[in-house]
């Protein structure tokens, strides 16, 4: 079983997306954000069930897990669950916004 552990960061994206949906839809916002922490929560369970991330090198640590229009990263270290940015879908991972939040947990 592993740990999740949620960074700084990636709260602040995920409370950013949530608030921006919220000026319409604050329904749709709420559930978004209970929908992606019981996702992340089956982690605890499968660590290695998200998929590599497409923009990434075959042998990257990081995989991403898909809910609804975000798309969440994270890392798995030794029995914990790192989850390092949070995004919408649409746009296009940058290999060095990883890389940067991941040094800082280390």
């Amino acid at each position: 079983m592993a740990e999740i552990v949620w960074t700084e960061p990636a709260l602040m994206d995920l409370e950013q997306i949530a608030e921006y949906i919220a000026i319409d839809k604050p329904s749709a916002a709420s559930n978004l954000v209970i929908d992606t922490f019981e996702k992340v929560d089956r982690l605890i369970e499968f660590p290695n069930s998200g998929r590599k991330p497409s923009e990434l090198p075959k042998k990257t640590p990081y995989r991403e897990l898909i809910v609804g229009p975000l798309r969440i990263f994270y890392r798995n270290n030794d029995k914990k669950v790192i989850v390092l940015y949070v995004m919408r879908s649409e746009r296009l991972l940058r290999q060095h916004m990883l890389k940067d939040r991941s040094d800082n947990q280390s």
